[in-house]
């Protein structure tokens, strides 16, 4: 399983894509992998997943490097041009591990906020995270970690929330402590929630 808060994963790269049905993603990220898969990948990308929504309608990639100057060069040069696409730059910026012996992640929940500069990046982080963090723990059963990412233009923030079930995550959302996360993004100035996805893994290239 995909190991998020990895200590030597110093970048992330990610991309995303909207797609007709889940047909079409999975053939799209098996083009992707393919691709990958068939190329010599340079050591400092240490892996690579391929996601597709729960609802059909977006497949995402996600590549964890030692180092940034590896993966656009590396990219750039495979064959298929699914593959090639521009990704969005990231750090992960801080981890909140709430279960970390509650069984497998068999879903990824992506929340993501648009924002205005690297201040507003760690303050949003820092509000959710705590109170993700003094929530009591039947408010988020099932709930394993969350791993919040920072872009590095300063114009994102992500939270990859990884569960134990898709259903564990639908009875989350009716809870209280999502309720007061909407809360504190909605009436952060400088912060603009875009939304959540959630997605199953497809296929991972290294470890």
């Amino acid at each position: 399983m995909p190991d998020l808060a990895r200590p030597d994963a110093h970048a992330v790269f990610m991309t995303y894509r909207y797609v007709a049905d889940a047909d079409q993603g999975r053939a799209l990220l098996d083009e992707i992998a393919d691709a990958w898969e068939k190329a010599e990948r340079p050591k400092e990308i240490l892996a690579f997943f391929c996601y597709l929504s729960t609802d059909g309608t977006t497949v995402m990639t996600y590549a964890q490097c030692t180092d940034s100057a590896v993966y656009r060069p590396f990219a750039g040069g495979l064959p298929a041009a699914s593959a090639r696409v521009e990704p969005i730059e990231f750090r992960l910026h801080r981890s909140v591990v709430l279960s970390p012996t509650a069984g497998p992640p068999n879903a990824l929940v992506t929340a993501l906020f648009d924002v205005d500069g690297a201040e507003r990046q760690q303050r949003i982080v820092a509000s959710v995270a705590e109170n993700l963090e003094r929530a009591p723990a039947d408010e988020y059963t099932g709930l394993i970690a969350s791993h919040f990412h920072l872009s590095v233009d300063g114009t994102r923030v992500i939270n990859f929330a990884e569960w134990t079930s898709d259903e564990a995550h639908v009875v989350f959302l009716d809870g209280a402590t999502r309720h007061s996360s909407l809360r504190i993004t909605n009436d952060m100035p400088g912060v603009r929630p875009i939304g959540y996805r959630r997605y199953h893994l497809h296929r991972s290239i290294g470890s």
